[in-house]
């Protein structure tokens, strides 16, 4: 896919001049042609205050600060809480990764990463800014569905609100963790549950668990959206009743086609 009629334009986060010229012809490849370079955080951010972009491409390890430091701090600026991050790492371990996935990154690659890799990040990141439908259920009214929120990350709350916004979807609810969605669902009538896996008090597999037995709303949808990888772990909310499971970063596509999976069962 070439994107260049879609006008994006991209702020590259990177140390190295090499990595920098390799990463900037990959993406010229695809089309974007308006990219600029810094090679540090702060850099970065008051480039971004001076003139807002569409995309952030980062480094996991700058000179003054880290990826997670820089997605951290874009989410804490109204101006920038909505700019499209991606991040190119050769980190792999998890515990590492876990605050770029749980502040709303539109995707993670390996470094060094194929085109292949590069094309689909750059699918997902559209989809973010610029999404192409609504959802598509036969006798769902979009205006009147209900989703509740779990997830004890606000900025991965707020990312999975805009891409359900994107989505048509008009009315949520929020809750930080499990405990907290009990109460909610207590009082409220919700058409789909959307919850992490590991939250303080009460966990999604918990939560789960919970709607599952009790029978006032036992039987509505829930998705979660998890940065977990432990099989045993993911096979024991399958079994729990969750309806799916989506990784951490997902791409706004495949959480489209497993809600229209979802409300249609």
């Amino acid at each position: 896919m070439n994107f260049a009629g879609n006008e994006l334009d991209a702020l590259l986060v990177e140390p190295s001049k090499v990595q920098q010229r390799i990463i900037i012809e990959a993406l010229q490849k695809l089309g974007v042609v308006q990219i600029k370079a810094v090679e540090s955080g702060s850099d970065a951010l008051a480039q971004m205050r001076r003139a807002k972009p569409a995309i952030v491409v980062s480094a996991m390890y700058l000179p003054d600060m880290s990826g997670t430091d820089l997605i951290t701090a874009m989410r804490d600026d109204k101006r920038l809480a909505a700019v499209a991050f991606i991040l190119i790492s050769s980190e792999t371990r998890p515990h590492m990764l876990e605050g770029v996935r749980q502040s709303g990154a539109c995707a993670i690659l390996p470094k060094p990463f194929t085109p292949a890799q590069l094309d689909r990040a750059m699918r997902a990141t559209l989809d973010y800014l610029n999404p192409s439908d609504s959802l598509q259920v036969q006798g769902v009214d979009l205006e009147a569905l209900r989703v509740l929120i779990v997830d004890d990350s606000g900025n991965a709350r707020r990312f999975i609100r805009r891409v359900l916004s994107n989505l048509g979807i008009e009315h949520f609810l929020e809750a930080e963790n499990g405990r907290q969605a009990v109460e909610v669902l207590g009082g409220n009538l919700v058409d789909l549950v959307i919850t992490d896996y590991h939250m303080p008090e009460m966990g999604g597999q918990e939560l789960v668990e919970h709607i599952r037995s009790q029978g006032w709303q036992s039987s509505v949808p829930i998705l979660m959206v998890t940065s977990e990888q432990n099989s045993s772990r993911l096979a024991a909310v399958e079994q729990a009743g969750v309806s799916a499971i989506c990784d951490k970063p997902f791409e706004p596509s495949t959480i489209k086609t497993l809600i229209e999976k979802a409300l249609a069962a």
